[in-house]
């Protein structure tokens, strides 16, 4: 293996850092969702978050768990004085077959903070770095820089798709070109003709890291096809998000084998049962996606529609979140949000006047209104 590494380009200094990420993984500070928040927090001195505080920072679903995610769990924690069980197995088969791949095809992790890491350790070097959209998720970025690879980032388009001709001249040797898709923060989509005609232009020996962790909140076509097809695309699922499972921890792989087998390189993990359990009750649910996706939709809409009345731009979105306009620097009206206990996400260095906000209740967003109008006079 180190061997391999070196002639990757990895120093000896650098294969140090390379394997506290590969064993680490998503418990290293600062790379994964929840954490940036954190990081976020603490840059704004924010103190201690209020119980009755307005939570949507961090793209959590407030709906929690389903109900059949619940019972399951319930039903398997008498289980818990045994390391895994069936529910591991099981629960990457029903994913394949939804998705039409082949079970060999998905590979389960306790969220998908653990396979994004992987996926730099295994792909990208000091001679193949990684390329992103620019705003974009940060924790694959500072994953690459972290074990010394060059990170590209590159604006995204007028229309906020991600610029997949751009993106690749940035860097036309890369190892990893990751794509959001709906994209964290902007909550756009970016279609999928322009995500096969990277696939079809990049270099040999690169992959496609295709993160849908937010693809069940918009009605399209997941990437799941282009993994049929034995193209070089990774897919990356959460149950974070629309099944409300942050904190229960299950996600998905989905690659052609010899992919997903240069990940697998990279450690071993324990899979929850908990969670392997939730996540297979939660996939065999008929109604569950819809359900929620109009949820999400409907208060998601409802308040773009009151930040336009009020004269406040944004940045449309399909997403459980979304990118305002505050025409100032966006950490003083956050700062601002938070005196008033409400607690949004945080601000990208690409868009210094925008902040994100995530679609919480009803009531969430009807505080979230009448603090904004506050503040915003």
């Amino acid at each position: 293996m180190q061997h391999e590494l070196l002639s990757r380009g990895f120093s000896r200094r650098q294969l140090g850092r390379l394997s506290t990420l590969a064993t680490a993984g998503a418990t290293l500070p600062f790379y994964n969702e929840f954490a940036l928040a954190q990081e976020a927090e603490r840059r704004m001195s924010r103190a201690a978050m209020p119980a009755d505080a307005v939570r949507i920072s961090s793209n959590e679903n407030p709906l929690g768990p389903s109900v059949e995610a619940l019972e399951a769990i319930y039903a398997v924690a008498k289980k818990g004085g045994r390391y895994g069980g069936v529910e591991s197995n099981e629960f990457p088969k029903l994913a394949a077959d939804l998705e039409g791949v082949k079970p060999t095809y998905v590979a389960p992790y306790a969220g998908s903070s653990d396979p994004l890491f992987r996926a730099v350790c295994a792909y990208v070097s000091p001679a193949r770095g990684l390329v992103m959209g620019d705003p974009g998720y940060e924790a694959g970025a500072r994953a690459a820089e972290f074990i010394g690879a060059k990170v590209s980032r590159v604006p995204l388009k007028p229309t906020f798709e991600h610029d997949v001709k751009a993106m690749l001249k940035a860097n036309p040797t890369a190892g990893v070109y990751y794509i959001c898709n709906p994209n964290n923060p902007s909550g756009t989509l970016t279609p999928k003709e322009d995500i096969e005609w990277l696939l079809t232009n990049k270099p040999a020996g690169s992959i496609v890291l295709l993160d849908e962790a937010y693809i069940h909140f918009a009605n399209v076509e997941s990437g799941s096809t282009l993994v049929a097809q034995d193209k070089d695309v990774i897919i990356l699922r959460t149950f974070s998000k629309l099944y409300g499972m942050a904190g229960i921890r299950a996600g998905l792989a989905i690659g052609r084998p010899d992919l997903l087998d240069k990940m697998r390189n990279w450690g071993a993990g324990m899979l929850p049962i908990t969670g392997m359990a939730a996540a297979g009750a939660s996939l065999k649910s008929k109604t569950l996606i819809a359900e929620r996706r109009k949820i999400n939709a409907d208060i998601r809409e409802n308040t773009l529609e009151f930040l336009q009345k009020k004269g406040i731009g944004f940045v449309p979105s399909v997403s459980n979140k979304f990118m305002m306009d505050v025409k100032r620097p966006g950490m003083e009206v956050a700062r601002a949000l938070a005196a008033e206990k409400i607690f949004i996400g945080r601000v990208w260095p690409a868009w210094p006047n925008h902040v994100r906000v995530t679609v919480g209740t009803h009531e969430e967003m009807n505080k979230f209104k009448a603090a904004l109008t506050k503040v915003m006079g």
